[in-house]
């Protein structure tokens, strides 16, 4: 750990501290961020031994006795400092078959998709997913387990569950069933705790769930 210490200003964001820091006092400083407004997801970081974005936390909310402490996210290898190597959480969003597989008619027409179907419904609720990673740092199973698929993955899986154009729910659903899939998940919902966009993966790994036990009890998987 490195203290520093950097003149406090009106409206102050964390983000805003570890900016100075590189830029005034440390240039060797390695950090991610990108939009600065709440949009990307990239300058998420641990502070006070919570995830959170950097951008939308102001000082003076988590600034106890006028010190805070900044940390890379946990649960995945740090690079340098503050950033940490995202491969194994996006790569899990592959193994969990994240991708939209369009089915072979897809091309002829557009698909009537009522907003008020139960499908739909669904896969609203957790479809604002923009990957920062903030619940995978929080998840107590991923520590636990580094083979865990993670909420954002699974919650991502479970979208695509729910959408009738998607022709690729078999092989979805097997990949969702194994050891390391939602069945792993312990509920303690740490995923929904922290997410900045107040999602819930907890729900959608429950969805997982009852949709992967209806698929078993088909001969399906």
């Amino acid at each position: 750990m490195q203290r520093y210490e950097v003149p406090a200003a009106p409206s102050q964001t964390i983000l805003d501290l570890v900016t100075y820091i590189q830029r005034a006092l440390d240039p060797t400083l390695s950090y991610r961020f990108a939009c600065r407004v709440g949009m990307c997801g990239s300058c998420a970081m641990t502070v006070n031994g919570r995830p959170r974005w950097t951008c939308r936390t102001h000082v003076a909310k988590v600034a106890g006795e006028g010190e805070v402490t900044i940390e890379p996210l946990k649960n995945m290898p740090v690079v340098k400092d503050l950033t940490v190597d995202m491969r194994e959480f996006f790569d899990k969003w592959a193994r969990a078959r994240g991708a939209f597989v369009p089915s072979e008619d897809a091309a002829r027409d557009f698909a009537v998709v009522p907003p008020s179907s139960p499908e739909r419904v669904e896969a609203d609720a957790a479809i604002e997913c923009i990957g920062c990673g903030v619940c995978y740092a929080a998840c107590d199973v991923v520590a636990w387990n580094p083979d865990y698929l993670g909420p954002a993955a699974l919650n991502r899986a479970w979208t695509l569950v729910n959408d009738l154009r998607d022709d690729g729910q078999p092989e979805r659903l097997l990949a969702v069933a194994g050891d390391a899939g939602c069945h792993a998940c312990h509920s303690h919902e740490s995923c929904r705790t922290y997410c900045p966009k107040s999602l819930n993966p907890t729900a959608s790994i429950a969805g997982l769930k009852r949709a992967t036990a209806r698929a078993a009890l088909r001969g399906e998987l």
